[in-house]
Order: C-alpha cells, then sequence, then structure tokens
C-alpha cells in the first residue's frame, strides 16, 4: 500500500498515489485551495441563474460575490483561530497561512450574512430575496468545498472498525504528520489495533467530511423543488438554517477535531448548530402562522 494512499477498504475503493498538492512550474498548489475556490465560482453561477430566473439583476450578485468571498474566507478564518488560539498563540504569523486548512464553515456563514445584510442596504435590495438567492450558491459552495477537506486529510471522524461499511484509511506519507492526528484518533488507534500512533502507518475513521456534502446534496435538492413554493421571501434561507443546523448538529457528534468552547466544554459547532436549528424553525413558524392568518383573512374578506 503507498503511503499516499485513502482506502475504502468495506466499499472496494482504493486510490493510490493522492498527494495533498499539485507542482506547477516549480510551485506547489494545493488541491484543498483549488476545490475551493471551484466550489466558489460553482456557488456565483447558480446564484447569477437564480437571481435571473425570479427577474434580478445577476450583475447585482457578482459584485456581491466579490466582497462576500474576501470576507467570508476572513470570517472563517477568525472563526478557527479563535477557537484553536493554542495553536496559533506562540505563532501569530501562522494566523494567516491557511494552505493547510484551518476555515471553519460557520465562521465563513455567519460573515457572508452580514455581508449580504450590509450590501443590501447600500443597495437597497430585499435583504431576505437575496438571502433566499444567495443560499442556494452559498450551499453549492460548501457540498464542493468539503472535499477539499478530503484531500487535506482533515474533518474526518472518530476511530471505526474493520467492520464498519464506511471505514477510511488514511496513510501516512512525509506531508501527514502523525502530530496533526487528534488525541483522540491516537487512542482509538492504539485500542483498536494495540499499537500506538508511531507504530502504524495509517489511521481509520469515519469520513465525516462525505456525510455533510451527501447531507448537503439533499438539502439543496429539496431547497431546489420548494423554492417555487415559499410564502414569503427569507423561508428559503429559513429552511437551510433548518436543515443545515439539524445535519451538522449530528454530523458534528462524530467528528475528532471540534472545536471546543471554553470554559463549557461544549462542542461550538454542535452548539450553534442547535441553537440555529431550534431559532430558524421557530421564526419560520411564526412567519408560516402569520402568513397563514393573513390568507384566511383575505378569504373571509372577499367572501
Amino acid at each position: 500500500m503507498l503511503l499516499t494512499s485513502i482506502q475504502f477498504p468495506n466499499l472496494n475503493i482504493t486510490l493510490n498515489n493522492l498527494p495533498k498538492s499539485v507542482n506547477l512550474f516549480g510551485l506547489d498548489i494545493a488541491f484543498y485551495g483549488m476545490i475551493i475556490a471551484f466550489g466558489m465560482i460553482m456557488g456565483i453561477m447558480i446564484a447569477c441563474h437564480e437571481a435571473k430566473i425570479t427577474g434580478q439583476d445577476p450583475n447585482d450578485y457578482l459584485d456581491f460575490a466579490i466582497y462576500a468571498i474576501i470576507l467570508s474566507v476572513i470570517g472563517a478564518r477568525i472563526y478557527y483561530v479563535i477557537f484553536s488560539w493554542d495553536e496559533y498563540k506562540g505563532n501569530l504569523l501562522s494566523i494567516i497561512n491557511i494552505r493547510n486548512g484551518g476555515l471553519a464553515i460557520y465562521g465563513g456563514v455567519i460573515t457572508a450574512i452580514l455581508t449580504c445584510f450590509v450590501y443590501s442596504k447600500i443597495k437597497k435590495m430585499s435583504f431576505p430575496k437575496m438571502c433566499d438567492t444567495g443560499i442556494l450558491g452559498l450551499l453549492l459552495g460548501q457540498i464542493i468545498g468539503r472535499w477539499g477537506n478530503f484531500f487535506n486529510r482533515e474533518a474526518f471522524g472518530q476511530v471505526v472498525s474493520d467492520s464498519h461499511r464506511f471505514a477510511m484509511r488514511i496513510f501516512f506519507d512525509q506531508n501527514y504528520e502523525r502530530y496533526q492526528v487528534p488525541d483522540s484518533v491516537a487512542q482509538g488507534m492504539e485500542k483498536m489495533t494495540g499499537k500506538t500512533l508511531e507504530q502504524l502507518d495509517y489511521i481509520q475513521v469515519q469520513p465525516t467530511f462525505l456525510y455533510e456534502s451527501v447531507w448537503n446534496l439533499g438539502l439543496l435538492c429539496f431547497l431546489l423543488v420548494m423554492k417555487k413554493r415559499k410564502k414569503f421571501d427569507g423561508e428559503v434561507i429559513l429552511w437551510y438554517l433548518m436543515g443545515y443546523g439539524l445535519g451538522r448538529f449530528i454530523i458534528e457528534g462524530y467528528r475528532s477535531d471540534q472545536l471546543i468552547m471554553p470554559i463549557t466544554g461544549w462542542p461550538v459547532s454542535q452548539a450553534l448548530s442547535a441553537a440555529v436549528f431550534v431559532g430558524a424553525t421557530i421564526i419560520w413558524l411564526v412567519i408560516r402562522l402569520k402568513c397563514r392568518k393573513s390568507e384566511n383573512d383575505k378569504v373571509v374578506a372577499e367572501s
């Protein structure tokens, strides 16, 4: 087995010689960055397409994307650094190095929504309608972007047994040092195999990046079908927040590299996902009930 391999033994899938980057003209370009960039481009395209078919100006979304992408990457990095401060406090320059990952999607989502709010006010556009349009692009970007985690050998779950259907084996190479493996995974491998991490050339974990990508794909399909049935502007993004919040809450429980809240010891993304799901559900129910009451009042008035 090549040391740059990733294997799914129970799915009969083996990917040999799978590097983290490609060398072009003497410069190493990470697959992570290329995939994230591709996800951004595809996200912009679907958002502009949605704007066109809903009678909006796609150019407004192209302009918005420039600000949103730059600020969201910064927001995603800041979010990650805040909750991983021990990794960076001794070397502040490492904060700006994102070639090896270290972007938290929730930080990007929060920043994108705030950017959308400010942009909509400046352009005098409907903020809820912009959210409904742009969220389709953001979600597609998330679906694609998770595969950057795959090439980076990160965002994986806890150790699983050989019988686990989706067991993923990540083999070590010179670019994947053992210190990058979370303690919980190292301890899990030792318990399962009777060997220390130094004696092994692989780890066997859950592919949580895959779980989230597939969940988000299902969510995107749901939004594309249901967006024609929305009762009010802003309903699509509420469906997104409910669906993504629920899925992330479940999947985060399997992660081995969770960002932890100080003092409480709670996983940051899991706690936030629960709050997002509950908050979005309450808002959706309240507005839906108001819409139903308004429709009933209109029927009574016309009869």
